[in-house]
């Protein structure tokens, strides 16, 4: 459960990962450098403290044996230090010995610096935190405490805003460095997404870096082949429906001078669906290329009324709900096609159809239903394939090429937008087209 929490947590793009690891990382470099200079900022004050100490305390205590009583407490107070002062008693005594390494060592610096002329003693002064006093007698036996009382190494100010100014500096170059980094793969993947059915994005810059510029290169050069080889097959697809309907033809006055009879209503028959197929073949072939209508502002409402009128017309009425209000820019023709083609699969297969359009974020959907078998879940991404039928509910005795949705979403795609299909509640199928508004 913890580590789905910390995927969760874990940025999803690129450039936040770099950040974060090289963030991270900087900032515990760097704490980890003011750390041990701090460390090494106090073992080299305890070092000096421990020099000073054994030669102040040596001489001090030998002034003070040689003074007269009645001038050792004058001399005391003048000898005594911010850390450590000297007292003319006997101080506090207790069986706790000092509590830490560098007060111990500080006691054997003293015991060491008297040369063993005093009998020292150390203890922990109670309560006192690392306080702990030194006490020794003098030769004339007077008591003489030295009390000890620690204090923390002071930290500059100027250290915690130094380390705060690096950090800084380190995230600058940090995201300077992650942004040239990513740059690229940004630009790369913009140029993939824009790659639409006509394969006629703008090139990538090939420079920069050696490695920036070779993918740069790599993938226009991709790019190019793949528009090459789409371009040829395409060629072929429309050479092949547009010679077929020479032939077609001839087949079609051929027929019309035969006497009248079954058999030459069925030949008929047969011929206005090959023609259809190679109709259908040439504007798929045409999609691929992609639409060379230019933009323009379309009254959508205004539109979707004429659609309503034609099929009205043909004895086929449509429902329309919705209104997008202001004019879109779209491609006003191929718009038409998508809807006229979404519109007869709806009355083909569910005997009416029912039109709802609604603008929102910016985008402009139109959803198109009917109430017809449907599609099994299975299906609904292979029927977009160009000449897929369903056998079961979509087949042959049906009608239809299995062209009309795949140059439906051909266009779609073309146009920037979306098509998709899914089930309704109740039966029934529902296609929405979702256009950049």
């Amino acid at each position: 459960m913890t580590v789905l929490r910390t995927l969760h947590l874990w940025p999803r793009t690129l450039f936040a990962r770099l950040m974060v690891i090289l963030l991270v990382g900087l900032a515990l470099a760097q704490g980890l450098a003011f750390s041990l200079v701090l460390h090494e900022r106090s073992d080299a004050a305890d070092r000096l403290m421990l020099g000073n100490l054994e030669t102040d305390v040596a001489s001090s205590v030998a002034m003070l044996d040689m003074l007269p009583a009645t001038k050792r407490e004058l001399w005391a107070d003048r000898l005594s230090r911010r850390t450590y002062r000297y007292e003319l008693d006997a101080g506090i005594r207790s069986d706790t010995p000092p509590r830490d390494a560098l007060s111990r060592e500080a006691v054997a610096t003293i015991d060491r610096a008297l040369e063993g002329r005093y009998n020292v003693t150390a203890n922990a002064v109670p309560g006192g935190g690392n306080q702990y006093q030194v006490h020794l007698t003098l030769t004339d036996g007077s008591p003489l405490t030295i009390d000890v009382h620690p204090n923390p190494m002071g930290l500059s100010t100027w250290l915690p805003v130094l380390l705060g100014v690096q950090l800084v500096l380190l995230g600058g170059c940090a995201w300077l460095a992650v942004r040239l980094v990513t740059r690229p793969l940004k630009q790369l993947a913009t140029a993939a997404e824009s790659l639409g059915p006509d394969l006629k994005s703008e090139a990538i810059p090939e420079h920069g870096p050696v490695e920036v510029a070779h993918a740069a290169a790599a993938f226009n050069a991709m790019q190019q082949r793949i528009a090459g080889y789409l371009a040829e097959r395409v060629q072929i697809l429309a050479a092949i429906s547009h010679d077929l309907q020479t032939p077609i033809t001839r087949m079609r006055l051929r027929l019309d001078l035969m006497d009248p009879s079954e058999t030459q209503e069925r030949l008929v028959q047969d011929l206005r669906a090959m023609e259809h197929l190679v109709c259908e073949g040439v504007t798929y072939a045409r999609t691929l290329h992609g639409s060379a209508e230019a933009p323009a502002r379309v009254d959508i409402d205004a539109l979707l009324d004429s659609l309503s009128y034609d099929y009205r017309d043909g004895g086929t009425p449509i429902m329309v709900e919705g209104k997008v209000g202001t004019p879109v820019e779209t491609r006003p023709q191929a718009l038409r096609r998508i809807l006229t083609n979404l519109i007869d699969n709806a009355i083909k297969f569910g005997g009416d159809a029912e039109v709802a359009v609604s603008r929102e974020s910016g985008n402009l959907a139109i959803v198109v239903m009917d109430r017809g078998p449907g599609i099994p879940e299975a299906e609904l991404e292979r029927v977009m394939q160009p000449f897929y039928r369903l056998e079961t509910s979509r087949n042959r005795g049906t009608g239809g090429t299995g062209l009309g949705l795949a140059i439906a979403q051909q266009l779609a795609q073309a146009m920037g937008g979306r098509l998709a299909l899914a089930n309704r509640q109740g039966g029934g199928l529902q296609a929405t087209l979702t256009l950049p508004a």
